[in-house]
């Protein structure tokens, strides 16, 4: 009885090793989130600073109401890109990756459009200028794997994954609630001497 016990508890835990490994696919999805929502950080960011520069100047007032807009809009992708239930719930269609490439594409269009191009041609304003390319072309290209890899039906493939490993870890939870009673059940069966 005691061989037999030992060699299931031998399966049990190379079959929970095996269970354990994490999908690379959803490792992949996961750091891809973090690539967007910093892009999407960058471009909070240039469109503030952008904003400070329209307002300090008063040259431009529109452009300075517009690139808080579009800090707004790039705030909402970060929040989008941490796949918070909440914001999902009511904003369905940006569960789908079309959605969400659609999204950033205009958030990078918003932040790389209407330059800052006042005469003064200081450092700072070559600065921002570059640090407007460098944010909205990442986020443009985030967007573009996106709507991609959403036609490609690959945020479908990410979903259904995802409610695998969670129906998995709820299953080994269970298991080891199971496996925890059963320890309690024979200790007590040992102290009433059966």
């Amino acid at each position: 009885m005691e061989r037999n016990g030992d060699a299931e508890n031998s399966q049990r835990a190379s079959s929970n090793k095996s269970k354990g490994k994490a999908d690379a696919f959803l490792i992949i999805c996961r750091c891809f989130n973090v690539v967007a929502a910093l892009a999407a950080i960058l471009c909070v960011v240039v469109n503030i600073l952008s904003a400070i520069r329209s307002f300090k100047h008063g040259a431009d007032i529109f452009d300075g109401i517009y690139r808080c807009f579009a800090a707004a809009l790039a705030i909402f992708v970060v929040a989008v890109e941490t796949e918070w239930g909440y914001i999902l719930q009511f904003w369905k269609v940006l569960e789908y990756w079309v959605g969400r490439g659609i999204l950033q594409i205009f958030v990078a269009v918003m932040t790389r459009a209407f330059p800052d191009t006042s005469p003064d041609n200081s450092s700072e304003q070559n600065a921002i200028i570059v640090f407007q390319n460098i944010a909205s072309y990442m986020l443009l290209a985030c967007g573009a794997v996106y709507i991609i890899s959403g036609i490609l039906c690959l945020g479908y493939l990410k979903r259904r994954r995802q409610n695998q490993q969670t129906s998995r870890e709820q299953a080994k939870k269970d298991l080891d609630e199971l496996e925890r009673r059963r320890e309690e059940l024979r200790a007590l069966l040992v102290e009433d001497g059966v």
